[in-house]
């Protein structure tokens, strides 16, 4: 289905989308004092067959806004980063404690928990290296590196993941819910879309947009997820899934129903498409993007 998606952009974004595992391959080849099991446990977690959201958003932000997507690569290549990172250290057992991450043992269990704790910390700042080499002009990247490493921190991303662990078992509450999700799940896709419109040039108003776009799309994802945990086929998705319910953990479907959820997602995604209408039919391709969030089986 996102391959579908992807005949939705112009040639631009899909040449550049392309490419995004060609650069994260070279972005993490060996370099003096580089120690080789580290280096293969990053590259495991990191090279690991996924969708590549997060950096096609960035990609096609970019074009919407009038830019050239290639561009924005290393900036598409950090947020795989940063998003890597965190999913290594949401899988340790001190956390999630999952053992399936995108069909294969997480990177705890293919390495040992020591390792995937610094594979995870090596690629924060390789993420933040990546943005300030590879962007230019130098404000530019000073400003990129100044919103990712915002959204990265402890308001946003980290924080979203420390108030997940300490209500995960709490009553009932969705106002918490949601400004959990909005930290640990949306931030990053309105980040993402962000930096795709600084690289363009965009100015504040779109900015704007992007970013009240990414996160209802965010939080319209992370129902989509809650559902797929709930009801998905473990062999489709690449983790075990019945996990949320199982532990009672607060998740949408647990708080408000399965009709509940799925109509709430598809309100934020028609509410996040709306966010889209100032850019024209060059936004065409996000918006079916939208879609296919809440929509997609794995």
């Amino acid at each position: 289905m996102l391959q579908q998606v992807l005949e939705m952009f112009p040639p631009p974004v899909r040449l550049a989308f392309a490419e995004v595992d060609r650069w994260l391959d070279q972005y993490t080849q060996a370099a003096d004092g580089f120690p080789e099991r580290l280096r293969e446990a990053m590259r495991y977690s990191l090279l690991a067959p996924g969708k590549r959201l997060r950096p096609l958003l960035v990609l096609a932000a970019s074009d919407a806004c009038g830019g050239e997507p290639a561009r924005a690569l290393p900036a598409a290549c950090a947020v795989e980063m940063i998003h890597t990172y965190s999913l290594i250290h949401d899988d340790l057992p001190a956390m999630d404690d999952d053992e399936l991450r995108r069909g294969r043992p997480t990177c705890h269990i293919q390495f040992d928990e020591a390792t995937a704790i610094l594979a995870g910390d090596a690629l924060i700042p390789l993420a933040f290296e990546v943005i300030a080499t590879g962007l230019e002009p130098a404000e530019l990247a000073r400003r990129a590196v100044r919103e990712l490493a915002r959204t990265a921190g402890a308001t946003q991303l980290v924080g979203g993941q420390a108030d997940d662990l300490q209500h995960q078992f709490a009553d009932p509450n969705r106002e918490m819910l949601q400004a959990i999700h909005l930290r640990k799940t949306a931030a990053m896709m309105a980040v993402s879309l962000k930096l795709g419109g600084l690289v363009a040039g965009a100015g504040p108003s779109v900015l704007d947009r992007l970013e009240n776009f990414g996160e209802k799309l965010g939080l319209a994802f992370q129902i989509a997820d809650d559902l797929l945990d709930l009801r998905g086929e473990q062999a489709k998705i690449g983790k075990k899934t019945g996990k949320d319910e199982s532990r009672g953990k607060l998740t949408y479907p647990g708080l408000l129903g399965v009709e509940q959820s799925v109509s709430l997602a598809g309100e934020l995604v028609a509410a996040a498409q709306s966010e889209l209408a100032a850019l024209g039919d060059r936004a065409a391709g996000l918006r079916q993007l939208a879609s296919f969030f809440v929509d997609r089986t794995h």
